[in-house]
């Protein structure tokens, strides 16, 4: 992820001191409800509890999972937030996310990411949490909500320094190398199947074909934001491929989450803090 000029400017004022990795992590899904997704409902559940134990691990505790829903029947139709962990609730741990995914409909035919990124946007983040979103879904974008756009959504991405994986129908590649590529990151990093459940890595990667506009509206959102792309139907593949995905995805949203920088409006009171203490110290000195 790229660092805004205000963390480069602190950074090459104070030192790296200040652009500390996060301690927690405030997580979303953002996930497609039309009757082809029960499979990733299911996924989701098992993969983000193998996610906080990675995070846990890393030195990230304290974890929060929320959900989003989008492209649903009965009231299911634009984004809306599904309750984890209590009547309300934006946020709960992995296992009640677990649980929350039962909440998610199969009703849907008409499904807009950008409506449930926008649901999510208005959700209650903690200063200095990593924040960090996974959009799941088989279909391009329909534009439900019109007001909203590629740039909008970027710039509400990059403006909140929140990180998007995208699991989606789209293909990619990794120049000469052979082996199924079940995603890549915004440096052209490919993750390769490598046939026993694990993956190798190659250079140079990018996105070859995506279901309509599948690569405009997502692929190129989530590599724009300084996360990842993620091919839909590795994952549903099944067998060793599926281990090979989750065990991928898992292990980049670790590193991803574990070395995001401060948001902007962490950074700025960083700024005003650090610009106190030299204050203070310049009057101690008169």
């Amino acid at each position: 992820m790229k660092k805004s000029l205000l963390a480069a400017a602190l950074m090459a004022a104070f030192g790296t001191s200040v652009l500390a990795a996060p301690i927690t992590a405030d997580v979303v899904a953002i996930v497609d409800e039309s009757g082809s997704m029960s499979g990733e409902h299911a996924w989701l559940a098992g993969m983000m509890v193998s996610l906080d134990t990675g995070l846990n691990a890393a030195g990230l505790t304290g974890n929060r999972y929320g959900l989003v829903g989008f492209g649903g029947g009965g009231g299911h139709y634009t984004g809306h937030q599904h309750d984890v962990g209590g009547v309300g609730n934006q946020f709960g741990t992995a296992a009640e996310f677990g649980t929350a995914t039962s909440t998610l409909v199969l009703s849907g035919a008409t499904e807009d990411g950008y409506s449930g990124i926008n649901t999510a946007n208005g959700y209650s983040y903690r200063a200095g949490a990593a924040r960090n979103y996974i959009l799941v879904t088989d279909e391009d974008r329909d534009n439900v909500e019109t007001s909203l756009n590629y740039t909008s959504i970027l710039t509400s991405l990059t403006g909140t320094g929140t990180l998007l994986n995208a699991v989606v129908d789209a293909t990619f590649r990794c120049g000469n190398a052979t082996g199924l590529v079940l995603g890549i990151d915004d440096n052209g990093t490919g993750y390769i199947a490598d046939g026993a459940g694990g993956y190798t890595t190659a250079s140079g990667c990018s996105a070859a074909t995506g279901f309509g506009t599948t690569i405009a509206d997502y692929v190129n959102l989530a590599l724009a934001s300084g996360g990842a792309a993620w091919n839909l139907n590795l994952l549903r593949a099944g067998g060793v491929t599926a281990q090979s995905f989750t065990n991928a995805f898992v292990d980049i949203k670790v590193k991803e989450i574990t070395t995001t920088v401060p948001e902007p409006a962490s950074l700025a009171l960083a700024g005003l803090a650090l610009l106190g203490l030299g204050a203070g110290r310049l009057r101690r000195q008169r």
